[in-house]
């Protein structure tokens, strides 16, 4: 953990599918957080139903002082900080408001769990991620943003052609 005194994110790994209940909990708990979710239609042996689920599966972000560190642990479930070298990585503000603005905005994408390969740098100029940098690379001829979460292995992917249309 940062030795400063302001604020910072981080992410927590949860117990699985306890992510929205370590949500409340937090939440009661006086802990700024952000669950970002998304609506699936899942199928049943007897009907469909549209769901609410984790953008990603076991992961919560919170937003804490260095004196809250510990208080996280009073909420059933959860389970660890994702840490590099038995310490709290904090990400960045502008990737938490770059998935906010993703999800916010119901914009088309995919979370993907690999490395970023070699691509062009971008600051996208207009619509609801003005401001948000990201990686554009040519995959089967789609231009995509990788919007990279950093410390946990993810990223949001935005097909570009989608972006501009609804931007």
């Amino acid at each position: 953990m940062e030795k400063n005194t302001e604020p910072s994110w981080y992410a927590l790994y949860t117990k699985s599918r306890a992510e929205k209940k370590v949500y409340e909990e937090l939440k009661m708990l006086g802990i700024e957080t952000y669950l970002p979710l998304k609506r699936e239609q899942r199928q049943w042996s007897d009907r469909k139903k549209w769901v609410e689920v984790p953008v990603i599966s076991s992961y919560i972000f919170i937003k804490i002082k260095p004196q809250q560190y510990r208080d996280v642990f009073n909420a059933r479930g959860v389970v660890a900080y994702v840490s590099h070298k038995g310490q709290a990585v904090a990400i960045p503000e502008r990737e938490i408001e770059a998935m906010r603005r993703t999800v916010e905005n119901k914009l088309a994408f995919s979370v993907e769990s690999n490395t970023l390969k070699k691509g062009e740098k971008v600051t996208i100029t207009s619509g609801p991620l003005k401001g948000i940098e990201g990686e554009v690379e040519e995959i089967q001829g789609k231009k995509k943003l990788y919007l990279r979460i950093s410390h946990i292995g993810y990223m949001l992917v935005l097909n570009l052609d989608e972006v501009e249309r609804n931007g």
